[in-house]
């Protein structure tokens, strides 16, 4: 338990139900649950086309606090053409000038789509507000019409989720430096990530004053501890398969064909460049 954690603990309320603190997902639990969820998430798949169902999942959460890991959780075992994810670059010149939603509304999910935001319009509430990016007026413009227009949002039939990923300082430290040590891993690792550590409690305003603003009961937010990336990812893609209300569909029987031997002929590949068979 961090430092964090132990000031939360402080602050909860004598009759509050107690935070159980966990030993680490163990790899092989965690693959057995995954797998279990991800054949959830194609049955849900299937529901989306068949209904043409609309659904948003925005992720959320403090730099290094697996919102990367928790995606790819989701969408290995499915298709990229319903489970589109969408991580905008820094806004160009031209779309500074753009009405603020605008860039995000382009990749809104047509009928039969699931797309996941890795990180959304709440870049304003979060890394713009705490770096300056954005005036006082304007955040505060931000957080006063964001809950009415996704209120127009899902009244138009998409279904919204909001997960927020919290990790404790102390884990996050450590996944900074694996970061720094690891080649495969330093490409994670931006000047701003660096910034957001040395500004720990400005974020935890910024994310305080979001979530007070813009959770409701219509549409709240879901926080998932996630010290423990395992867990985090299960706990997140089980709520989500939770909250959507989809069925399992009875799939159309298949049978390969035969393959039609009419103009049949050597195709074996000889003289082409092959790739050099080093392993």
């Amino acid at each position: 338990m961090d430092e964090t954690d132990q000031v939360l603990l402080a602050d909860r309320p004598a009759d509050a139900e107690p935070l159980v603190e966990h030993s680490r997902l163990k790899r092989k639990a965690y693959e057995r649950e995954l797998r279990k969820l991800q054949v959830q998430l194609c049955h849900l798949q299937a529901w989306v086309k068949a209904t043409g169902a609309r659904i948003i999942v925005v992720f959320e959460g403090r730099d290094a606090a697996g919102k990367g890991g928790t995606i790819k959780a989701i969408t290995e075992r499915v298709s990229p053409r319903v489970f589109r994810v969408v991580a905008l670059p820094a806004p160009s010149d031209r779309e500074k000038s753009q009405l603020f939603l605008q860039r995000y509304i382009a990749h809104f999910p047509a009928a039969g789509e699931i797309v996941i935001f890795d990180r959304s319009w709440y870049n304003r509430a979060g890394v713009e507000t705490v770096m300056g990016f954005t005036s006082e007026a304007e955040q505060r413009r931000f957080l006063t019409l964001c809950p009415q227009i996704e209120q127009f949002i899902t009244g138009s039939g998409i279904h919204l989720v909001k997960f927020w990923l919290e990790v404790g300082r102390q884990e996050q430290k450590l996944r900074f430096e694996a970061r720094i040590s690891d080649p495969l891993r330093q490409w994670k690792l931006s000047p701003m990530d660096l910034e957001s550590y040395r500004r720990w409690y400005d974020y935890s305003r910024a994310r305080d004053a979001m979530l007070a603003a813009t959770d409701s009961d219509d549409l709240p937010w879901y926080v998932v501890r996630s010290n423990d990336k395992r867990r985090a990812r299960l706990n997140c893609i089980a709520h989500l398969l939770h909250l959507i209300p989809y069925r399992k569909l009875k799939p159309e029987p298949v049978t390969l064909p035969k393959r039609c031997k009419k103009n049949a002929y050597d195709d074996t590949l000889r003289d082409q460049r092959f790739v050099p068979e080093l392993y």
